[in-house]
C-alpha cells in the first residue's frame, strides 16, 4: 500500500509544478541574485545558532524533499555547497533548470527518501528537510536511518515542520473554534482529493489523488533518536508559510498566523538534531 500510495503521490507532484513556480515567484528569484525564499530566511535563524560561525557558508548541505528547489538554491546563495533530493523527475527538472538560469552551482537527485542512500554516495555536514514534507512519508524511522546516514559525524540535521497538532484540526471551520475531528496519531495514510494546490492553481484531474500520513511529535523526535542522533533543541511556533486554515491572516513576511489569540495553539515547530563525531 505504502509504495502504490507513495506512487500517486509522485503523480500529483509532477503535475503541480507548473502552477508552484508561478506562485513560488521562480522568475522573481532568478532575476533577483539577493534572494532567498521566506522558509530560508525562517530556517536560517533557527538552524543558524547549532552552525559554525552561524553561517551554512561553506557547508556541505542536503536539502531533502526539495520540490522545484527554491529552498536548496536559498542555501546555496547562502554560501553552502548544495544537493536536493525528491522524487519527482518534473520536480527535479525544474530545480535543475533554475540553477542553471539563476547562475548557482547545485546537484539534484531523482530519488524517494526510503532510497536517497542509494542514489547519493555523498555525505553531508548539514541534512534539512524540507517544511511540509513528513506527511508525504509512510514510515519516519526510514527516514531518520537515511537522515543519519547522509550526515557526517558531528552533523547537524534541521527541519521546521508543521506541528502534527494542525493537522488534527478542521481544515474547514470558518467560526475560529479550533476543533480536532482527525486523529493526531499515525495509522493508516488519509486518502485526499484537490482541485486546486495549497499555493494556488487547478490541479489535472487525473493527478487529484494524494495519501498523507499523520505523524505525532514524539514519533518525529523518537525516529530521530533511534537512528542514533542527539536531539539539541526543540522549539514551537505561532507562524505557518501557508494557509492551513481558513481564518488564520497573512503577517506580512511570508507567513500566515491565527487573527487572535496565537498563543492558543503551536502551527510549526522546528528540532534540530547532531550526529556524534
Amino acid at each position: 500500500m505504502s509504495r502504490d500510495a507513495v506512487a500517486v503521490n509522485r503523480r500529483s507532484w509532477d503535475a503541480v509544478v507548473p502552477a508552484h513556480l508561478v506562485a513560488y515567484g521562480a522568475d522573481a528569484f532568478v532575476a533577483d541574485p539577493d534572494r532567498i525564499t521566506s522558509v530560508v530566511r525562517d530556517d536560517l535563524a533557527a538552524l543558524a545558532p547549532h552552525l559554525p560561525g552561524g553561517s551554512p557558508a561553506g557547508l556541505d548541505l542536503v536539502h531533502l524533499q526539495c520540490h522545484i528547489g527554491l529552498d536548496t538554491l536559498s542555501w546555496a546563495r547562502l554560501g553552502a555547497r548544495v544537493t536536493g533530493i525528491d522524487l519527482s523527475p518534473a520536480s527535479i527538472a525544474a530545480a535543475r533548470d533554475l540553477a542553471a538560469r539563476s547562475g548557482l552551482p547545485a546537484t539534484f537527485l531523482e530519488s524517494d527518501v526510503a532510497d536517497a542512500l542509494d542514489v547519493c554516495a555523498d555525505r553531508f555536514d548539514v541534512v534539512c528537510t524540507g517544511i511540509g514534507a513528513l506527511c508525504w512519508l509512510p514510515d519516519l524511522d526510514v527516514w531518520a536511518r537515511v537522515v543519519a546516514g547522509l550526515l557526517r559525524p558531528g552533523g547537524t540535521f534541521f527541519v521546521r515542520e508543521a506541528h502534527p497538532v494542525v493537522y488534527a484540526l478542521d481544515p474547514d471551520r470558518t467560526d475560529g473554534a479550533l476543533v480536532l475531528t482527525q486523529p493526531y496519531f499515525g495509522g493508516a495514510p488519509r486518502h485526499l482529493r484537490h482541485a486546486s494546490t495549497y499555493a494556488g492553481g487547478a490541479v489535472p484531474e487525473d493527478a487529484r489523488d494524494t495519501y498523507e500520513w499523520q505523524h505525532g511529535l514524539a514519533e518525529i523526535v523518537q525516529a530521530l533518536l533511534g537512528a542514533g542522533l542527539r536531539l539539541a533543541a526543540i522549539a514551537e511556533h505561532r507562524t505557518l508559510p501557508w494557509r492551513a486554515l481558513p481564518g488564520m491572516v497573512p503577517t506580512g513576511d511570508g507567513s500566515w498566523a491565527l487573527p487572535d489569540g496565537g498563543d492558543r495553539l503551536p502551527l510549526t515547530f522546528a528540532l534540530t538534531a547532531t550526529k556524534p563525531g
